[in-house]
């Protein structure tokens, strides 16, 4: 028997935690990526991707917010609606979050960096009345159009499509979709009569 022999030691089963390291990329920068679009296109569509991921982060949360505190009449509808809308804005995120890392950049992640970027206000942490909660939504929801707008057509000039295409195709058909259906809640009309001269019996 060959005694030099190497002995094969079997690896642990347990997990190797509490591990430590230096960032593989830091936030702000953008790898090389063979998509054939140039570094300086691809470092400011993530720049711009990044503010909005913030701000689509923070009206997601807001609308969760709001499902949770929703009161009144409209309870029901709205507190399902709310829960809807915050579903589909958790599908943006990620979308959205996907196209930078696709770009070669680094997505905006935790809720404390978050906060420092974006610029939809702050909404108290009490519980507000349907009509402010439903207007606070919609002012997030002009933000990010607004927004999403702008840096799909300078995407489409720097010929990003594929942001172009996220933008236009995810991000402000869902927006203004969600837009219309919450804001017909806030329309001043009667429940029971219309009102003209020539209603119901008397």
């Amino acid at each position: 028997m060959n005694s030099s022999r190497h002995v094969k030691v079997p690896q642990s089963a347990g997990p190797v935690t509490h591990q430590h390291g230096h960032e593989i990329q830091a936030y702000g920068t953008v790898v090389p990526i063979p998509i054939a679009l140039a570094e300086k296109t691809r470092r400011e569509s993530v720049e711009n991707l990044n503010q909005l991921l913030a701000d689509i982060i923070t009206l997601r949360d807001l609308y969760k917010k709001h499902h949770w505190q929703v009161s009144g009449p409209t309870f029901h509808q709205l507190h399902l609606l709310f829960d809807k809308h915050f579903g589909e804005q958790s599908e943006l995120v990620d979308t959205v979050a996907e196209r930078i890392m696709a770009l070669g950049g680094v997505s905006v992640a935790m809720s404390a960096d978050v906060a420092e970027m974006t610029i939809v206000p702050r909404p108290p942490k009490g519980r507000e009345a349907v009509p402010v909660q439903i207007s606070r939504l919609l002012h997030a929801h002009e933000i990010v159009l607004k927004e999403a707008r702008t840096m799909a057509q300078q995407a489409a000039r720097e010929g990003d499509d594929g942001t172009n295409d996220v933008l236009v195709s995810n991000v402000i058909r869902t927006n203004e979709k969600q837009v219309w259906f919450i804001a017909e809640h806030v329309v001043d009309k009667p429940l029971v009569h219309a009102g003209g001269s020539n209603g119901g019996a008397h």
